[in-house]
């Protein structure tokens, strides 16, 4: 029997999925191989790939104005890839640092731009996200940058900023959470570890207009509209990734759409949150407004007991809960795959421990 597991990524897929992919490895649609043996020419693929893209469209409910690209590299490669295309004309862009992973994207970009860190919560450990409405934007900025929820520190955006500025956002950990207005986006990029699917996969939404203002002098591997060109085959693309997350998407409408997920993520965090929130032995830093729905960080009362409870829940079926090394403490990602059964087996085991050893 499968396990309880809480990786914040690569993270859980759902068993329905896994299944249908094991009764298709060996041979795909009578092609005589695997989907991981045939060309990604091939018709066979390429129906695979185009039932992929209008999944994820329909999901979204993405205007036409947008182009949807898969792509490899990772979130990671996003963060030079955005900067080479759009840093170009005011040689300067804004980004907000709230937790790790934007402090790795403004790392990167520095490299080749102008970054303003127009508002941070390092100061504070980032326990909150700096509100949008407090952003002082900068006259030449090409595009604000920022990231929606933070795996690390579980921090989150609930609300898209309202800005006059081409906004781009890593949605890598909370896309497919829920419904998302894609119009108020010139780029969304996600890697797909979390939501989406296996490794090695990454999606970018990005509108038309915005993708022709990127700069023609750098490679064409980094450039968003040579990928459009191709279909996102200027390179042999993550083939297996790539019709993973298209039975993801499959399941995803199959269970109700993003509606569903957004009813049951939120359910899921909800009762986390007032477990811990309701416990003197555990304990949640991140200012209520701002808690992810995704990724629920809790500390321990004694710290020493740090590795007993991560041993003990081992021995209770409950995986991948260590807390980042950068911060330590104990995280429970919660994506769509995580059914409320989990959580509340999670709870159960939290409860008993605390009566062990409070």
């Amino acid at each position: 029997m499968r396990k309880w597991n809480f990786c914040a990524g690569p993270a859980a897929i759902s068993e329905d999925v896994l299944q249908e992919v094991k009764s298709e490895l060996l041979e795909f649609k009578n092609s005589g191989a695997s989907v991981m043996e045939i060309s990604h020419r091939s018709e066979v693929y390429s129906s695979v790939a185009r039932e992929a893209k209008s999944d994820l469209i329909e999901i979204l409910n993405i205007p036409d104005n947008y182009e949807v690209l898969f792509l490899q590299g990772g979130a990671t490669h996003q963060f030079s890839m955005v900067p080479y295309n759009f840093g170009h004309n005011t040689k300067e862009a804004d980004y907000i640092l709230s937790g790790t992973w934007s402090k790795k994207a403004i790392a990167e970009a520095s490299k080749i731009i102008k970054v303003n860190t127009i508002a941070t919560s390092e100061g504070k450990s980032f326990s909150y996200a700096p509100d949008y409405k407090d952003w002082s934007i900068s006259d030449n900025a090409a595009y604000v940058h920022y990231c929606p929820n933070e795996t690390i520190q579980g921090v989150a955006y609930h609300e898209i900023p309202n800005i006059n500025k081409p906004l781009i956002a890593d949605a890598s950990s909370v896309i497919l959470s829920e419904p998302l207005d894609v119009n108020k986006f010139s780029l969304i990029y996600a890697g797909a570890q979390k939501n989406i699917g296996p490794a090695g996969l990454t999606i970018v939404i990005i509108d038309r207009d915005f993708m022709e203002y990127g700069n023609p002098n750098i490679p064409n591997i980094l450039k968003y509209s040579e990928h459009s060109l191709s279909e996102s085959m200027l390179n042999t693309p993550p083939t297996f990734a790539w019709y993973m997350a298209g039975k993801v998407f499959k399941w995803i409408k199959d269970s109700g759409g993003l509606d569903y997920f957004k009813t049951q993520n939120h359910k899921k965090a909800s009762k986390l949150y007032e477990f811990i929130d309701n416990s003197s032995f555990y304990s949640n830093n991140v200012d209520s407004v701002n808690r992810s729905i995704m990724n629920v960080p809790f500390l321990l009362a004694n710290d020493d007991l740090d590795k007993t409870f991560l041993s003990e829940a081992e021995d209770n079926e409950l995986l991948n809960l260590k807390g980042h090394r950068s911060v330590g403490g104990m995280r429970a990602s919660i994506y769509n795959a995580m059914p409320l059964e989990g959580v509340e087996e999670l709870i159960k085991f939290m409860e008993h421990f605390e009566s062990s050893y409070g």
